[in-house]
């Protein structure tokens, strides 16, 4: 397959829906070689198949072989994510941890897998699906902020420590996308708050952006590209915002 990526792994995280499928699809029709982790087995494969990919089913919140999925990777995308909604005083640790886990401690080892490789080969990218949440908190996210907010620390660390040996890190931090993560939140804070499905959309998620409404993941996989590519190869160490004005305020 020709495209400015041909040649190159991509590795992408959550790979099997939402964002991380959107992102997947987006680098092989430029040429990379993708390989799309998730959870779901079953939904990676299908992704793979279509895209003529590798399925690797993971679960990242556990122990997993780091180097084996990313040390040789060119490209690592790091979309996988999951949400939990509750007051602090209410917050189970486990599940804190879970979070923390997935967002902040697996992106760190799929780092120190692939940075061996991408500074051998003087080229690297990667790409943290962080959040407005990694620039902004939120009430009831207190795992999903914090990971966010690490998220962001560690990019900008990668970033460098790989600028000078042709390795980027950049983080993505879009509002809220049209995914099953966000349905599944829009569910939670209508339990939450007593209020319909419709009433989160409006009241709570499309409350601070200036462009009311979701983002697709497309939107989300267009930038990811765009920070694989040559022209960006200047793009280090920055938070790459997409979310319709929210921090402006």
């Amino acid at each position: 397959m020709g495209g400015e990526l041909a040649g190159r792994v991509a590795v992408v995280t959550g790979g099997a829906s939402g964002i991380g499928e959107a992102c997947a699809t987006r680098l092989a029709a430029d040429g990379a070689s993708v390989v799309v982790a998730d959870i779901n087995g079953d939904a990676a494969a299908a992704v793979a198949g279509r895209l003529g990919g590798r399925p690797v089913e993971v679960d990242l919140a556990a122990d997993f072989d780091a180097f084996a999925l990313a040390g040789q990777a060119d490209i690592v995308v790091n979309c996988a994510g999951l949400q939990h909604v509750a007051p602090v005083h209410e917050f189970p640790p486990d599940m804190f941890r879970r979070l923390l886990a997935v967002m902040l401690e697996a992106p760190f080892q799929l780092a120190r897998a692939a940075l061996p490789h991408m500074y051998a080969r003087g080229f690297g990218r990667i790409v943290n699906i962080s959040s407005v949440h990694g620039l902004r908190a939120s009430p009831y996210k207190s795992a999903y902020v914090a990971a966010k907010h690490g998220l962001e620390g560690l990019s900008k660390v990668i970033a460098l420590e790989g600028g000078g040996q042709g390795v980027t890190s950049n983080t993505i931090c879009p509002a809220y996308v049209r995914t099953p993560l966000v349905e599944r939140q829009i569910a939670d804070q209508a339990r939450i708050h007593g209020i319909s499905e419709d009433r989160v959309i409006e009241e709570i998620m499309l409350t601070e952006p200036a462009i009311k409404r979701l983002i697709e993941p497309s939107e989300v996989a267009e930038l990811a590209a765009y920070l694989c590519s040559a022209p960006a190869s200047f793009a280090n160490g920055s938070s790459y915002v997409l979310d319709g004005g929210w921090s402006a305020r």
